[in-house]
């Protein structure tokens, strides 16, 4: 099997450096994500008629940066090494070390949108559906950069394009699960949501969709993706990262719902105050 899979090629985590100072492949990945967020929110704030601004989209970029970095790396330690945390508290702060939790990131990113919300005085829900939008990108940003560094590989297997990463010591052939990643979590993902907010702008459901399409493709990747090694399944089947994933896609589908039918409502509302008018 190992034979007839894909080598992955052995690329340098480090674009270029100057003396201490190095640009990496993942971090660079990241700032690509970010510029294209920052630019796709820009126009939007550009056709908003006032509701939002160009300063508006800095200052939700910045606290969002802020909820990713550290969300996902308190998430990271508590979903995924709280043992290793108990032992030495001090790991939290050792971000050198590596690891970063998406869930733990969205959390970071929702406590950035409330504290955003009630700073310009704008709803959660306004908010959150601005940034719904904005998220895939960084997300297939990120996939790539993990990609890139040959880490978060999948499972093993012997479809045609299986590849045996160098990082992997036991040289199977695997699942290339980033890149499905990128795919499904980025680049669908973000379709879905932005054909959909052309058709409606009900409130809730571009936030919806967003939990909801992650959490069901993060579920079904799941299935083609490695565990971690210290966690393995739980029930025999179930990831960390499936159980994580399920709260999304409920939450998702129940905003989805509730935002379609509030519209609904609105409309039908209106309609009965112009009837009484006449």
């Amino acid at each position: 099997m190992t034979l007839a899979a894909i080598q992955f090629p052995i690329i340098d985590p480090i674009i270029f450096s100057i003396g201490p100072i190095a640009l990496r492949w993942y971090g660079f990945m990241y700032l690509i994500g970010f510029i294209l967020a920052m630019v796709i929110a820009n126009k939007a704030a550009d056709k908003s008629n006032g509701l939002w601004t160009r300063d508006q989209v800095s200052d939700l970029l910045f606290y969002g940066f802020l909820g990713v970095i550290l969300g996902g790396r308190i998430g990271y330690v508590l979903f995924y090494n709280f043992d290793y945390f108990l032992s030495d508290p001090l790991y939290l702060f050792k971000i050198w070390t590596g690891g970063m939790s998406f869930h733990g990131g969205l959390l970071g990113v929702v406590t950035a949108i409330a504290f955003f919300a009630r700073k310009e005085k704008k709803s959660f829900l306004q908010v959150g559906d601005f940034v719904a939008p904005l998220v895939p990108l960084g997300l297939g940003a990120g996939r790539i950069g993990n990609f890139i560094n040959a880490e978060l590989w999948g499972r093993q297997t012997d479809v045609p394009w299986a590849m045996v990463f160098p990082t992997d010591r036991l040289g199977l052939a695997r699942h290339p699960s980033q890149l499905y990643e990128f795919f499904l979590e980025g680049v669908v993902l973000f379709l879905i949501i932005y054909f959909v907010g052309k058709k409606t702008k009900a409130a809730g459901v571009a936030s919806g969709l967003f939990l909801a399409g992650y959490g069901l493709f993060r579920m079904i990747i799941e299935f083609f993706r490695e565990p971690d090694a210290h966690l393995g399944f739980y029930f025999s089947f179930i990831s960390m990262g499936q159980m994580l994933s399920l709260p999304m896609v409920i939450i998702g589908v129940g905003m989805i719902v509730w935002g379609l039918n509030n519209s609904q409502q609105i409309v039908n509302n209106t309609k009965k105050n112009k009837s009484s008018a006449k």
